[in-house]
């Protein structure tokens, strides 16, 4: 436990630093939810190099966290994200080389870098939870895609636009869309590059839920994340490992990687905690990782 207790305070002071594209908060200091906001809303949000820093950057830190038992991603301003800043996008498509060969791997180790910022995402222990408002564009649906759960209020609209910048969306949704909606709604949203408004994104599966206003989908996400906090964090944690992972597994595989899992996490003290307090009908006290 101290060993917990030191590795958490090291990772708060590391978030007190700050970023330079996100805000991390906890609003609520004995509630174990934290935010992370897209922090550029006079530029809608979009995404600049330093965003593929501080992004995954905050989820290392808030993984290591113990009063991180959830996380909302969430955006400052009217817009959720307006895809990658074109500055970015020009200059990750330029690489200074004479030699084409050189030219050609720089630019596939950059698109993989910003690549593994987003993985990130998925990759973090927590549960992450999206808030999404206006738009959701490019880069902006890559990202959201990469989360465990979306919500948006009406006014929400995504659009795959790479499209119609002439190249193809390379940082995940072209690869994570096809599982969440269908390969055909996939490929409309990508060939066409058309906004899908709120309504249709619920019907399609982008988004499992729709609040009617900003606020309502505020409220609304905040007690979704509340909830998934006094969860055990490894339960939590390995649901989200097992589904990833069988996500591009056959049935059987997957059946056996969970049972692989469970055999080494089921005996837990979470799990003895949960069995002690539904007998004593009262609520668990799980442990903090």
């Amino acid at each position: 436990m101290a060993e917990d207790d030191e590795t958490g305070a090291a990772a708060e002071a590391e978030l007190k630093k700050g970023f330079e594209t996100l805000e991390v908060v906890q609003p609520d200091p004995s509630v174990p939810v934290h935010y992370i906001y897209l922090n550029r809303p006079a530029q809608r949000n979009a995404l600049t190099p330093a965003f593929f820093t501080d992004l995954p950057r905050a989820l290392a830190l808030l993984d290591r966290l113990p009063s991180a038992r959830a996380i909302v991603l969430a955006a400052r301003g009217p817009h959720f994200c307006a895809g990658i800043d074109l500055s970015t996008l020009a200059a990750t498509s330029s690489p200074r080389s004479a030699d084409r060969a050189a030219a050609s791997e720089l630019l596939r180790r950059r698109i993989l870098a910003l690549q593994a910022a987003i993985s990130a995402v998925e990759r973090c222990r927590k549960p992450v939870v999206a808030a999404i408002q206006g738009a959701c564009i490019g880069g902006g649906l890559d990202l959201v895609a990469a989360c465990d759960i979306r919500c948006c209020d009406e006014g929400a609209f995504f659009a795959v636009k790479e499209v119609d910048l002439a190249l193809a969306a390379d940082l995940g949704s072209l690869q994570r869309l096809p599982s969440i909606v269908g390969y055909g709604n996939a490929a409309d949203m990508a060939l066409t590059g058309r906004g899908v408004p709120a309504a249709e994104a619920k019907a399609m599966g982008l988004v499992t839920r729709v609040f009617p206003s900003r606020a309502a989908m505020e409220e609304g996400v905040a007690t979704l994340a509340r909830g998934l906090a006094e969860k055990s964090t490894v339960a939590m944690m390995g649901t989200k490992a097992v589904m990833l992972r069988s996500r591009d597994l056959t049935v059987d595989q997957g059946l056996e990687y969970v049972a692989t899992w469970n055999s080494a996490m089921l005996m837990s003290r979470d799990l003895e905690e949960a069995v002690r307090a539904q007998l004593e009908k009262r609520k668990p006290n799980f442990s903090r990782l």
